[in-house]
């Protein structure tokens, strides 16, 4: 089955960018040759680190996001765990947080086309609602039903 992951890793900082290059083409192979595929890579750059690893302060931040079962993640683990540059890495699945974004949307999609905008829905709401009574036409003022409005003489 066929599952989307993010991979982020952190290599050292003083890694030169064409050895970055090899290090992602090399993972590109080995994604692929587990029977998956690589959505979109994305160097973040160097950054703090929030603590120190391995005798680093900072690191080279990338992130992969990738396709495929979890024998391929498990071996790009594997890869990333021997690789020496490689100071820090995680794996998290997300297309299950993907699917439960897409419903949440579908289903404020699905109150937005019912109902209309909210302010929409407030103007509905003030339409359906009875007129307010005005000081003259109150109902300790007004005359009873049936009544004449005659000056009473006593």
């Amino acid at each position: 089955m066929q599952r989307t992951y993010e991979l982020m890793f952190i290599v050292r900082p003083d890694m030169l960018e064409e050895d970055q290059d090899k290090l992602l083409a090399n993972l590109e192979t080995q994604v692929g040759g587990a029977g998956g595929s690589v959505k979109s890579v994305e160097r973040m750059g160097k950054r703090r680190l929030a603590y120190t690893v391995r005798k680093f302060q900072d690191g080279i931040y990338m992130l992969m996001v990738l396709e495929g079962e979890g024998g391929m993640v498990k071996e790009v683990e594997r890869r990333l765990r021997v690789t020496e540059p490689v100071i820090k890495f995680i794996t998290v699945r997300i297309d299950e947080e993907q699917k439960r974004l897409a419903k949440i949307k579908d289903i404020r999609d699905t109150k937005v086309r019912g109902k209309g905008t909210r302010a929409a829905a407030a103007a509905a709401e003030a339409a359906e609602a009875p007129p307010p009574l005005t000081p003259e036409a109150t109902p300790e003022t007004a005359p009873a039903a049936g009544t004449e409005s005659a000056p009473v003489s006593a």
